[in-house]
């Protein structure tokens, strides 16, 4: 049954009427909505997020710059905020086989010094933001996802609605369906995080693109240990670049140890990699047998798995912020600092710019226009002139990682000793991720070696520790525009890429009758949306399942 013909039949939808709709319960929504409230307390808002509960859906490192965290809380310790461990220490190794070098503190780039930051659960930060947005009269509607952005009769955003509950796998209405509802507001600010379903959707339909560079992403594949206490190194922090990632891919490891003898890992691996037989799950799971990773976490016991697809963080590449009745904020617009390794503290300050242009429209009386002052903040802001100073880092290394080092250590370490702050020139990028991808038969394969179960693992045993649950009835997800493609194009050309780059066994090319077919394990999905970037014929689009459904990470 099609969306219009449910309508038809099921509604009208219920509707519910705020100044402000927030899609997604992020840093960056979270500190969109609370920032709203501290200017404008009399103001409505609403945050919706599709995770069982804030937090449910949140991975990354993390190591986090305080200081937007502080301009919104200036008294963020006294209010109990989980940022309880300081780093102790920073790291920089390049990894070659079975060797590691140091690379010296005085010889660091800048972007690799970790000096006032501090080692956390992002999940557990998001959790306590939620705590106090609703403390200030935000109300967060948690397992709601939203599927579908309204717009007014001239065109501009007027809000979103939340997808039906209770769809048979045939798009048929069950006994226990249930039909989503309508978030309507004056203004409507998307937070989904990196390839953002909804953000998709309307960097096309208002071509936010336009005259930018093309947005690069990765995949982060992270996993959270609990190590014996003579291991543990409470805010040790250690990066790494090299093995196991083959010369011409971008990359690196991360490894940060929390408080309570639990270390957070993980491997960055650049989606723009050229050969098809590459697997980023695979490759982080041999990262992890090398021996300067595996002394911080053998005997220990893996508790969590996870993976996401993050922006590679190029201002040049970040689209037009506003639109007619809304905006973008956080890693939905691409305010990561890849070469910092961090994109929480720009997350946060990009919501409180947003909130700070949102309220000057409210005072003012105005509806469904384009938040100007927000991009003018941005410029005027000092989360601009961060994001200014790395420009460069991704696109040094996208021409070689050799290139890139060196560059990084040119802009980052060089020049700043020579009291040159930013690099005086700029690179661009045009060309997409998929489109790097070259012929299977043009590149080596590559074996990969069996888990141990001790240090290395496979991916439905790593599935199984990212708490991920679907309602298996639901219709899929994950959908493909032409169904014939995956064979006749993907596993013909490419050796079907779709089984090594998704990091849950979504996808697998089985026989049936002597033919070959793509089987979609939607259950699977951890919502990493590296399908929807990395698929070389773009064929597949992540939409979003059921409210509550995907994985519950604990601790990440």
């Amino acid at each position: 049954m099609s969306p219009s013909e449910l309508l038809q039949r099921f509604g009208p939808r219920e509707a519910m009427d705020y100044d402000v709709v927030v899609v997604g319960a992020g840093p960056s929504g979270l500190a969109t909505a609370i920032c709203i409230k501290q200017l404008r307390p009399e103001t409505s808002v609403v945050v919706l997020e599709k995770g069982s509960e804030p937090g449910a859906h949140i991975l990354s490192g993390a190591v986090m710059d305080p200081r937007a965290l502080a301009e919104m809380f200036p008294d963020w310790k006294e209010r109990g905020a989980p940022l309880h461990q300081g780093v102790t220490g920073d790291e920089l190794l390049v990894l070659s086989g079975k060797r590691s070098v140091r690379t010296p503190s005085w010889l660091m780039p800048r972007n690799f010094h970790n000096d006032d930051c501090y080692v956390i659960s992002l999940g557990a930060l998001t959790q306590w933001l939620a705590q106090q947005a609703e403390a200030l009269g935000v109300e967060v509607f948690s397992g709601f996802a939203a599927a579908e952005v309204l717009y007014t009769e001239g065109g501009a955003v007027r809000g979103v609605a939340t997808g039906h509950q209770g769809l048979g796998k045939d798009g048929e209405p069950s006994e226990h369906f249930q039909l989503g509802m309508e978030l309507l507001g004056r203004y409507t600010v998307f937070a989904e995080g990196a390839r953002g379903h909804l953000g998709k959707q309307l960097r096309a339909r208002y071509r936010l693109e336009d005259g930018v560079d093309t947005q690069t992403h990765a995949i982060g594949i992270k996993e959270l240990w609990e190590v014996p206490a003579a291991q543990a190194q409470p805010g040790h922090v250690v990066h790494t670049a090299g093995w196991p990632l083959p010369s011409d891919t971008f990359g690196g490891g991360f490894l940060y140890h929390l408080e309570g003898g639990r270390v957070t890992l993980g491997l960055v691996v650049g989606l723009d990699y050229r050969n098809p037989w590459l697997s980023p799950f695979e490759e982080m799971q041999r990262w992890k047998t090398h021996p300067a990773i595996r002394r911080h976490i053998e005997g220990g016991k893996r508790l969590g798995y996870g993976a996401r697809a993050l922006n590679n963080g190029t201002p040049q590449a970040l689209p037009k912020l506003v639109f007619p009745g809304g905006a973008l904020v956080g890693c939905e617009a691409g305010f990561l600092n890849a070469a910092r390794i961090k994109g929480s503290h720009a997350a946060i300050k990009s919501g409180m710019l947003c909130a700070e242009a949102l309220v000057l429209a409210l005072q003012g009386g105005r509806s469904h226009d384009e938040l100007d002052t927000f991009a003018q903040g941005f410029r005027r802001s000092w989360l601009f002139q961060e994001l200014w100073t790395y420009r460069n880092f991704k696109n040094w290394f996208k021409r070689s990682p050799l290139l890139g080092k060196l560059m990084t250590g040119v802009e980052h370490w060089l020049l700043p000793k020579l009291g040159v702050r930013q690099p005086p020139w700029t690179l661009h990028n045009h060309a997409a991720d998929h489109t790097r991808l070259q012929a299977a038969s043009a590149m080596p394969q590559i074996a990969y070696p069996k888990p141990d179960g001790k240090i290395s693992f496979d991916r439905l045993s790593s599935v199984f520790v990212s708490n991920t649950n679907h309602e298996e009835q639901q219709p899929a997800h994950l959908q493909l525009a032409n169904p014939g493609v995956p064979v006749a194009v993907n596993l013909e050309r490419y050796a079907g890429p779709e089984a090594r780059y998704c990091p849950a066994g979504v996808y697998e090319f089985v026989k049936k009758d002597g033919a070959d077919q793509l089987v979609i394990n939607a259950q699977n999905c951890v919502h990493c949306k590296t399908c929807d970037i990395k698929d070389p014929t773009q064929n597949i689009t992540w939409v979003t399942p059921e409210g509550g459904g995907g994985p519950n990470y604990a601790g990440m």
